[in-house]
């Protein structure tokens, strides 16, 4: 969770990744600690060692280093969702992988690490580019899974392709945004296995 991120979020200042790396690292422990919402760059420049102006000159706020932070852990999130569907030989067992992933991996992060849920939660009220970026990605890995059962038969090609993946996105989103999560946890248990059945049959040719 440690490894920086660079892309897509804000980051200003001297190329030396080093030490913005040490500042990352030092933020999600002091993050996890006390909470994204109720630490300064002050608190944060006191816990770190730093002076609040030479944090300024890596990042240029508070939100730049949650952006990162949360960057880090949807990456993370992402990982594991792609290794599974990568243990899958055909697109509806990718499907499926994926789905049980995507609930798996969201709860763990909300009962493993709370605080560093906050600064999820924080990425997906305010649109973060985090956010975003992750939600289209997760976009683009169903699309291919969807493209590759259209071309070996296992899925319908009539409903416009992009009109079917934004369909499933919405599906799983009450368990990708950490927002909706928090009123899903009574059905996790069965999520994955009944709504990917459910897709999959309205995905038969």
């Amino acid at each position: 969770m440690n490894k920086t991120v660079t892309h897509s979020v804000p980051a200003r200042g001297p190329a030396d990744h080093e030490v913005r790396d040490q500042i990352v690292a030092a933020a999600t422990e002091h993050f996890s600690r006390y909470g994204y919402e109720k630490t300064t760059v002050s608190d944060l420049a006191k816990a770190i060692g730093f002076s609040k102006a030479y944090i300024y000159k890596f990042f240029e706020s508070k939100q730049a280093i949650g952006e990162m932070i949360c960057a880090n852990c949807l990456r993370q999130i992402e990982a594991e969702v792609r290794a599974a569907v990568d243990e899958a030989d055909r697109p509806p067992e990718k499907l499926r992988r994926m789905f049980k992933a995507i609930v798996a991996a969201s709860l763990r992060l909300f009962f493993q690490d709370r605080k560093l849920y906050e600064i999820a939660a924080s990425a997906a009220t305010g649109r973060w580019q985090a956010a975003l970026a992750y939600e289209e990605r997760i976009r683009k890995l169903l699309q291919d899974i969807l493209q590759e059962g259209r071309q070996t038969g296992d899925f319908e090609r009539k409903t416009p392709l992009d009109e079917t993946v934004m369909a499933i996105y919405l599906v799983m989103r009450p368990y990708l945004n950490p927002l909706l999560l928090q009123h899903s946890f009574d059905y996790t248990d069965e999520a994955p296995a009944q709504l990917s059945g459910l897709v999959l049959r309205s995905l038969s040719p």
